[in-house]
């Protein structure tokens, strides 16, 4: 039996801790630094996840057969590369690798070289050399009319990327993230791209850098308010799997977006193993397009995700480590859709207050087929309490998303904590399609 060590403290790291717990190789999970949620699930650990040197010594002393690194900031900052040094079994890409998340430019240079679909864009580093560009791009198209994003290079805790609609808001976007400096160093470089139409999708995968296990298509719901109105955030809810992704663009996905992503990252020396999430736009004709790259689990996709697989997650884990994923049986997944609806903290994605008691958890709890994972999340005394923007993601599974809609409302009605709030229309943008 085998003691697995969770990096992280979200949504996301509370469904691994909880699905990683029912694997039969697994006696023991700990969660570092965890949350309220992980404390009920697993045994959490008073170690952040910056603290690559008394992670690696908490995995020594306590014979830690895998550690599972959840957020991408560690990853990008080189935790796999630290654990792989001292021989240590760790899941996830190493610094090089995890570049796809972490730079904005690296990943769309590698789309370009692998001949990946993506939007059209350019780098810059100097800011007035990215209003010279907008203006020689767009010279006759009113101020209105001048569709694009512009994304800082590095992290910005998903607050990098800045769709714009008018000339005015591009420029604003480029003064925010190259001269007010308002995401740091992340901004030294940034990338103005096409705006894409359609409707997004996330595709995540498996893979050690020669077998991809392709799970079922995600969608979440980035805006803040219902009818995808209001500001970007980490992420309001999500549903899986998604109707407006059949198995026929499932396949071109795969053919034309991640195995020559794979292929390219092997190639040019940067081999990716564990989880590629591709965030994709779908057009009306079907035909799929790259928004970005990340290197973990979504949250809150990983959420429904995990409610569903039935195969043993650490099994998979194990394989992916020992670059041996094509001994994997075919994943099993329970038939039924599963949607995630987050309860967020009064301001979010602005300032919040903290520490806010939470009631009702238990009453939610007892709904069959729910299960609330926490996010931002603490224990003060033996009250659960607030201690994020993202403070729950409540997650039930149900024969049709609208019984799984259903079941998760219900259960969020029973929560109760000063100003939370959540969107009501978590998967309505797949009511009345057929799932194949």
């Amino acid at each position: 039996m085998m003691k697995v060590l969770v990096v992280g403290s979200g949504g996301r790291e509370h469904a691994l801790a909880w699905k990683i717990g029912q694997s039969s190789l697994v006696d023991t999970v700990f969660v570092a630094p965890g949350n309220a949620g992980t404390a009920i699930d697993a045994e959490n650990v008073d170690i952040s996840v910056g603290d690559f040197p008394a992670l690696l010594a908490f995995a020594k002393q306590n014979e830690i057969g895998l550690t599972v690194v959840g957020p991408e900031a560690p990853l990008c900052d080189g935790l796999v590369d630290a654990f792989q040094a001292e021989g240590l079994r760790v899941f996830g890409p190493n610094k090089n690798a995890a570049q796809l998340e972490g730079s904005k430019v690296f990943c769309k240079n590698l789309m370009r070289h692998a001949s990946v679909p993506t939007a059209d864009y350019r780098v810059f580093s100097d800011p007035a050399e990215g209003v010279r560009y907008v203006n020689e791009m767009f010279p006759d198209l009113d101020d209105n009319e001048v569709p694009l994003v512009v994304k800082a290079d590095g992290l910005a805790a998903g607050k990098g990327a800045i769709v714009c609609k008018t000339r005015e808001e591009v420029f604003q976007a480029i003064d925010l993230i190259a001269r007010d400096r308002a995401f740091g160093d992340a901004g030294n470089q940034f990338v103005i791209e096409e705006l894409l139409p359609g409707e997004e999708v996330s595709i995540l995968a498996i893979t050690d850098g020669k077998t991809i296990l392709t799970l079922p298509p995600a969608q979440d719901h980035k805006r803040a308010y219902d009818n995808d109105l209001g500001p970007n955030t980490g992420g309001m809810g999500a549903y899986c799997p998604t109707p407006q992704v059949d198995k026929n663009l499932v396949a071109r996905v795969e053919e034309n977006i991640l195995v020559p992503t794979v292929h390219t990252m092997k190639r040019g020396r940067t081999p990716f193993s564990g989880i590629l999430y591709a965030g994709l736009m779908v057009n009306a004709q079907g035909v799929a397009k790259v928004l970005e790259y990340n290197v973990r689990f979504g949250d809150p996709e990983c959420q429904p995700l995990l409610m569903r697989l039935k195969s043993d997650l650490v099994e998979i884990m194990l394989a992916t480590v020992d670059r041996r994923l094509e001994e994997i049986e075919p994943l099993q997944w329970d038939p039924r859709p599963s949607i995630c609806v987050v309860m967020a903290s009064e301001g979010y994605p602005g300032s919040y207050e903290k520490g806010l008691p939470i009631s009702g958890l238990d009453a939610a709890a007892a709904i069959p087929d729910v299960k609330v994972f926490h996010a931002g999340t603490k224990l003060d005394g033996e009250t659960v309490v607030t201690n994020g923007g993202r403070v729950l993601g409540v997650t039930a599974l149900g024969d049709s998303i609208a019984d799984a809609k259903r079941a998760a409302y219900t259960a969020v009605k029973e929560i109760r904590f000063p100003g939370g709030w959540c969107r009501k229309d978590i998967s309505d943008k797949a009511t009345g399609i057929a799932i194949n």
